[in-house]
């Protein structure tokens, strides 16, 4: 099972589903304009243009349930995916389709080419063992991701307010407004922070989403969970493959799943290449049952 790849694909495909949103007027806020663009349209409330004068019951009865219909419902069932998405597969999305995990991973590797470990601050006895690679290139790699990666991130969700056929011609003719500079140096400045001094703490005790997946998750008697197979448990050889590429610190052989448990796969894969396919202790399964 090559869960690296997919796990890459699905987290890039993702990133690109983002960028693409605003430019097919899937869903923006255009502030210049100040219309919501939704599938295509603007989005309004349906009301006729004489409805603010009608201070009649029945006036304001039409006016609050059409709001109701097409703002607080709309709203609601946006807000419903995530706790769905944790009954059923619990933080499955965090850990396939995030792309802003991705994103921490992608800068621990670099951190631990450069230093020897994931964590800036200290080593910790998880951390994996991987050979340190050359300074210079990962030096000269990180700081290149470092000022090209996070600007050209501002740009395209500067998009969600900016129509993106103004910021082309912005960028185009290299007159950049106001706005896409705020656009770019506010992204740019918060993918730094959280890249480089937050990362998985940032997955673990402040992303809403995360954090609502988590909840149902664990409530949940049927969500997705990756389990180890404690009957067989003789066949661990403790190589703590598992624990080593956790990036949520989890201890996958524990007897109860740990809440931050983002269902990646990786133990999985480190307990192939110890034990082999046909003798792997972990494996994903829905439900608690054993």
């Amino acid at each position: 099972m090559n869960i690296h790849f997919y796990r890459r694909m699905t987290q890039v495909v993702v990133l690109i589903i983002i960028f693409l949103i605003p430019i097919f007027d899937i869903l923006r806020y255009d502030v210049a304009a100040k219309e919501l663009y939704i599938f295509g349209s603007v989005w309004t409330l349906g009301l006729p243009t004489d409805t603010f004068t009608d201070m009649s019951k029945h006036g304001s009865a039409a006016v609050a349930i059409r709001f109701v219909l097409k703002a607080v419902l709309p709203w609601f069932l946006i807000l419903t995916v995530f706790p769905i998405l944790g009954f059923l597969f619990g933080r499955f999305a965090c850990g396939w389709f995030c792309p802003e995990g991705a994103l921490f991973e992608l800068t621990e590797f670099l951190t631990l080419k450069l230093i020897g470990r994931r964590n800036i601050y200290m080593k910790k006895s998880n951390d994996p063992a991987i050979k340190r690679g050359n300074p210079f290139l990962y030096g000269f790699l990180s700081i290149l991701f470092l000022i090209t990666v996070p600007p050209i991130t501002g740009i395209f969700l500067t998009g969600f307010f900016i129509a993106p056929a103004v910021i082309w011609r912005e960028v185009s003719h290299l007159q950049i407004s106001a706005g896409l500079y705020t656009g770019i140096i506010g992204v740019t400045i918060y993918m730094c922070i959280t890249s480089i001094f937050v990362r998985h703490i940032f997955c673990r005790y402040v992303c809403a989403a995360g954090l609502m997946q988590t909840l149902f998750g664990w409530l949940s008697p049927y969500s997705l969970r990756i389990r180890f197979d404690r009957k067989n448990f003789a066949r661990c050889t403790n190589c703590k493959g598992c624990e080593k590429v956790c990036f949520m610190d989890v201890l996958p052989r524990l007897p109860r799943k740990d809440i931050n448990c983002v269902n990646c796969g990786e133990c999985i894969v480190a307990c192939e290449k110890e034990l082999g396919t046909d003798n792997n202790l972990f494996s994903f399964k829905f439900g608690n049952k054993e």
